[in-house]
């Protein structure tokens, strides 16, 4: 394989690594902090079992999140120093924004975060947490402004001297109508994924372990349960709404990818959606059937009677405009991207109707044999639409790194052959790219691992043996039946929280 090739399968693995983790380090931040609210505002002691519990299990995902980004910025300049070059004008920018206000915000109060439990006052020890939520938050807003400019290049123009994209105008970077239609879908995909973690995990807690588990367990994961439903339901659907602006958004920005998605393969006007495809998309792409009438056209404007380009008349139009070449994307990557995208956040909100249902007017989770293992893999459906829904996004700009906003002579777009790293051998990225896919393999062991570990332990393992709310180290009235879990890490110390 080229250099070419290597490098995208590197970048393409580390970053669908990272973003595993992504989704749920931004919506855990944000449900740990609405819990820590809940028990501030109500002195439930169930509030603070899931802050604790559930916060214990987003200190390792987040630590596992920051190890695998870091690894992202070492590949602009190495594999793709090229591409660094003619955009590091304008993409620096945002990155730079995400490191020294977000990443700084975010790190340093979840560091006060977990060792003032002791030490804060809960008023002020709140305050933390929502601090590194709000800064997890605005990491995720400059990251998808970078990225939503790579898809739709504004606020910059291109200097034929030096080669390079130079900024001109940073407001219109961080307002770009591609990253507003973004932010909320990537958000909103977020919380779901929380959303479905936390109700799958305390649904299988409730189903496998509730013989062992105090009443105080019970009730704290009966409360996380009914609340991640409702979670569900309304991130499903800001994700849904999101979305389909952003489907409108693609249609006037990149029409090739609005058709790879659908693997239109000639114009048509008020073309159908269809549901699946049998055969070869890449060499007949009108193998389809169950078709959605006027689908399609719906998605991309609203209209039933729309006229949506097909592949082979961009493509022509494209060999017109930017030379001979290849403009059609991998149209069996897109199609099924687009549709698995769907499918799986489709299953995740199916799991949360069905267990609305189960555990209405004060019900217990049915003990049904086969539902432990049905709750956990609904746990992946949320992780697994995001990851294809970022591949479908990365895939359907190709050939492009830099999208091609067509509004002058001089618009601003790059190939991606153009980017790759000119001094960087094959032998260079075989090497790096085995060594990154074995150990983030052996970090993905010990993440499921510490996870596993720790959910079977239930809520009661990271209570101290004893607290008081009174005495103002803001870990709340623990005694309860808080004794009911006295594991080697209920010692007392506070800072056991943490490890």
């Amino acid at each position: 394989m080229d250099v070419l090739s290597l490098s995208r399968w590197q970048f393409g693995i580390v970053t669908v690594y990272h973003f595993l983790m992504v989704p749920l380090t931004i919506g855990l931040a944000l449900t740990v902090a609405c819990f820590q609210t809940a028990w501030y505002r109500s002195g439930k002691e169930e509030y603070l079992r899931l802050t604790k519990f559930f916060g214990k299990l987003f200190l390792i995902n987040f630590a596992l999140g920051v190890a695998t980004g870091i690894v992202q910025e070492f590949q602009f300049g190495m594999n793709w120093a090229s591409y660094s070059r003619f955009v590091g004008d304008v993409f620096g920018a945002p990155l730079a924004m995400e490191a020294l206000v977000a990443f700084f915000l975010e790190s340093t109060f979840l560091g006060l975060w977990i060792f003032g439990w002791d030490r804060l006052s809960p008023r002020l020890h709140l305050a933390t947490i929502w601090a590194a939520a709000i800064g997890t938050t605005a990491s995720a807003y400059f990251i998808v402004a970078a990225n939503s400019w790579m898809q739709h290049p504004v606020g910059a123009i291109f200097n034929p001297d030096t080669g390079r994209a130079e900024m001109v105008d940073i407001w219109a970077v961080l307002t770009n109508s591609t990253t507003l239609a973004a932010y909320p879908h990537v958000i909103a995909g977020a919380l779901m994924t929380s959303a479905v973690f936390v109700g799958g995990i305390s649904a299988w807690l409730l189903i496998k372990r509730r013989s062992t588990l105090g009443s105080g367990d019970i009730t704290a994961l009966r409360k996380g349960l009914r609340s991640s439903i409702w979670v569900t339901f309304a991130a499903g659907l800001v994700v849904a709404v999101s979305g389909h602006f952003q489907a409108r958004l693609m249609f006037e920005q990149q029409p090739m990818k609005m058709a790879a998605a659908e693997a239109l393969c000639d114009t048509e006007v008020g073309p159908g959606l269809s549901v699946f495809a049998v055969g070869n998309l890449q060499n007949d792409c009108n193998v389809r059937t169950w078709v959605i009438p006027q689908g399609l056209s719906l998605l991309a404007t609203d209209k039933i009677d729309q006229t949506v380009e097909g592949v082979n008349d961009l493509q022509r139009q494209y060999e017109q405009r930017y030379g001979e070449g290849n403009y059609i994307p991998n149209l069996m990557i897109t199609y099924w991207g687009f549709r698995l995208m769907i499918f799986f956040g489709a299953v995740a909100a199916f799991g949360a109707v069905f267990a609305l249902f189960v555990t209405s007017r004060g019900r217990h989770v049915p003990q049904w044999k086969w539902l432990p293992t049905a709750t956990i893999a609904v746990i992946f459906t949320p992780f697994l639409a995001n990851s294809f829904g970022w591949i479908f996004t990365e895939v359907g700009r190709q050939p492009w790194v830099v999208a091609p906003n067509p509004t002058g002579a001089l618009e601003l777009r790059l190939m991606t052959e153009q980017g790759v790293s000119q001094s960087v051998g094959s032998a260079t990225v075989w090497i790096s790219l085995i060594g990154f896919t074995l150990i983030y393999g052996a970090l993905a062991v010990v993440e499921l691992g510490l996870i596993a570990r720790y959910v079977k332990k239930g809520p009661a393992a990271t209570m101290p043996a004893s607290s008081g709310r009174g005495s103002g180290d803001g870990s709340g009235d623990g005694s309860g039946d808080g004794s009911e879990g006295s594991d080697n890490d209920r010692d007392g110390d506070a800072l056991a929280f943490a490890y």
